[in-house]
């Protein structure tokens, strides 16, 4: 997945100057590598981050092709006061796939598994779902300045939603965690790109995507529901994620991300998305199951 062309919107931003710090792992033994934790108050690990760090792992022991796929389980809550230990598993090394496990340990304990297919680029017939049409990214308001119409009263929950983030996020429509709704229709798109430029390194801007593909999907689950994140009885959390890399792309120019819900039922809820480039090519697909728990209650129908 080459990056073709460059990006032009501006320097890196120190929070993604961070997020690229953080994908930059460390080589502790053949195969072994150690992920850093931001600096920053969390109660588990962003699901995103540890699927890009150990999209990274597997990446940097792949000598041909690029990343085509992934399909990975979270396992345990990571801690996210201690680094992520990245053991890598070469499964097969093929003349146009290749194939790795990654164990992400925390604890002496697995709390991610992650399984990523690469492949040499060749031809082949060709079709692809329309992109929707949507407003340019330009003519919507920024994350920010969105989050200013939000009264909310957790000052530790706010505070992070506020900071400035490495993903520029542009949502269409309402922001589904910030006035939850009970809309029947579960569908939301928003445009997202890296917050600054990225080097022109095909494996990182596959890992920065797969960090950004897990900052809205599941909130998709919850757009036909009326459920606030912060209510006692209500335990969320994603279960596994899956992506598929189609075309070059890079992370650092607008992505339309569309995403729907197909179906929430047995506590578990289904997401999907879709990457478009500014072409209008679908450049990335990618699924994920989500648990939808109530603690004390039952649960809301749509």
């Amino acid at each position: 997945m080459a990056p073709a062309g460059g990006c032009q919107h501006g320097p890196v931003s120190q929070p993604l100057d961070e997020l690229v710090h953080l994908l930059d792992l460390e080589t502790i033994e053949v195969d072994i590598f150690r992920g850093i934790q931001p600096d920053e108050e969390r109660q588990r690990v962003f699901g995103g981050q540890v699927a890009a760090q150990a999209l990274m792992a597997a990446g940097r022991t792949v000598a041909s092709g690029t990343v085509h796929s992934l399909h990975a389980y979270f396992l345990r809550p990571g801690d996210p006061a201690v680094p992520i230990v990245y053991q890598v598993d070469r499964i097969r090394d093929g003349r146009s796939f290749t194939t790795r496990r990654v164990v992400a340990i925390q604890h002496g304990e697995a709390i991610f598994h992650l399984s990523a297919s690469f492949h040499v680029l060749e031809a082949g017939p060709e079709h692809q779902f329309p992109m929707p049409k949507v407003p340019e990214p330009e003519t919507l308001p920024t994350l920010s300045e969105r989050l200013r119409e939000w009264d909310h009263q957790d000052d530790e929950l706010s505070s992070w939603y506020y900071r400035s983030h490495p993903i520029d996020q542009r949502y269409i429509g309402s922001i589904p965690w910030a006035a939850p709704t009970d809309d029947p229709d579960p569908h939301q798109r928003l445009w997202l790109r890296a917050d600054g430029n990225l080097p022109d390194d095909p494996l990182l801007h596959a890992c920065v995507a797969t960090y950004a593909s897990d900052l809205s999907l599941y909130d998709t689950i919850l757009r036909p529901h009326e459920i606030d994140w912060e209510e006692s009885d209500f335990m969320g959390a994603s279960l596994d994620h899956s992506m598929w890399f189609h075309r070059q792309f890079r992370a650092d120019e607008w992505l339309l991300y569309d995403t729907d819900s197909p179906v929430a039922v047995n506590a578990r809820g289904l997401a999907r998305g879709f990457f478009f480039d500014r072409r209008g090519n679908l450049v990335v697909s990618v699924a994920q199951e989500g648990l939808v728990r109530f603690l004390n209650s039952q649960p809301r129908r749509a």
